[in-house]
């Protein structure tokens, strides 16, 4: 054996090597060259018969063999690959991979929903800032100083002066009023915050709907026609809906409206606490009070509105226990919505 040899099983090697056409063959070349008993190991094994200054460079030499070998299975290996991968079609009889839709939240449904009732007989959404001043949370919605809803207890107060997270969206309407000459017809949802004890009926952020009409001859029948539409066509024609006298600093006369348990029917159970209904939004003529604040004459001019609790709307809509499950995002719930 001399170095001639070695060069020629390289020679040998590197034709076999280029002609392979897939990773089967490359690993029979590879056991065949570099095995335990393939040819560069009987070489390796014939060095110490040779003439000891012959040795060190059959040696060097057959090192050097196997490692270009090994280069030149990596290369083509790759090679392979990559023809096989620019070649591959695709088989579009096969079924394809099946993707998870996302889906809205029961909060967004149950607002668009109560929105496009709305919408149908003739309001129009709005939206004003969840940063609100205490001149629009309170005073101009006939709030006065020393009001329980004034209290740190019940209102998220920031650092900066008269500045607070809004704890209603009725602020929404005097903004609008101070702007907009009546005849007005709107509807504002968003999310409002109050410093509430976390339980299944609490939370410190929420939703509300804000629906105010100001116009000439708006009266109180013309209030309960729109909310009944909306029971009506909400929670079902045979749903009852009851309105209770009240108190709301923002509107004289006010109520409390409610509607027949749907749980029960107005049986009385567990979820109305045996009385046979449920309370679901406040509702009253617009306060003349309220009206003069903005430049409304009062005496041409009257209006009514009303405020929804999205969540508690929901709740009743879909059988919901807790309002925490709303916020956990977890997906077995919410995937029930998609």
């Amino acid at each position: 054996m001399n170095i001639t040899d070695i060069q020629n099983i390289f020679t040998e090697a590197e034709e076999k090597i280029s002609q392979a056409s897939d990773s089967n063959e490359l690993d029979e070349i590879k056991h065949f060259y570099l095995g335990r008993k393939g040819k560069m190991a009987q070489v390796i094994k014939q060095i110490p018969e040779l003439p000891e200054e012959k040795r060190p460079l059959a040696g060097k030499e057959s090192n050097i063999i196997k490692g270009k070998i090994q280069s030149l299975l990596s290369d083509r290996t790759q090679q392979l690959k990559t023809g096989q991968e620019k070649t591959q079609k695709i088989d579009t009889s096969l079924p394809a991979v099946k993707r998870t839709l996302g889906g809205r939240h029961p909060i967004t449904i149950v607002i668009d929903d109560i929105c496009k009732i709305f919408e149908h007989i003739g309001f129009t959404l709005v939206e004003g800032p969840e940063i609100e001043t205490d001149y629009y949370n309170f005073k101009a919605l006939n709030i006065p100083e020393g009001h329980p809803a004034r209290d740190n207890f019940a209102t998220f107060y920031l650092p900066k002066d008269n500045m607070l997270l809004r704890s209603q969206t009725s602020p929404v309407q005097i903004r609008i009023m101070k702007d907009v000459e009546p005849p007005l017809r709107i509807l504002s949802p968003g999310k409002v915050f109050r410093p509430d004890n976390l339980d299944a009926s609490h939370s410190f952020m929420f939703h509300q709907i804000e629906g105010l009409v100001v116009d000439k001859k708006t009266n109180f029948t013309h209030l309960k026609a729109s909310l009944s539409y909306f029971v009506k066509n909400f929670f079902g024609r045979d749903v009852t809906m009851r309105f209770r006298p009240h108190y709301f600093p923002f509107t004289e006369p006010s109520a409390e409206v409610d509607i027949a348990c749907i749980i029960c029917g107005g049986e009385g159970c567990s979820v109305c606490s045996r009385t046979g209904w449920l309370e679901i939004l406040g509702a009253g003529m617009v306060h003349p009070n309220v009206l003069k604040e903005v430049g409304i004459e009062e005496s041409i001019f009257q209006g009514y509105a009303f405020g929804l609790g999205i969540e508690r709307i929901a709740m009743l809509k879909y059988g919901i226990t807790d309002i925490r499950m709303f916020f956990n995002n977890d997906m077995r719930f919410l995937k029930q919505f998609s």
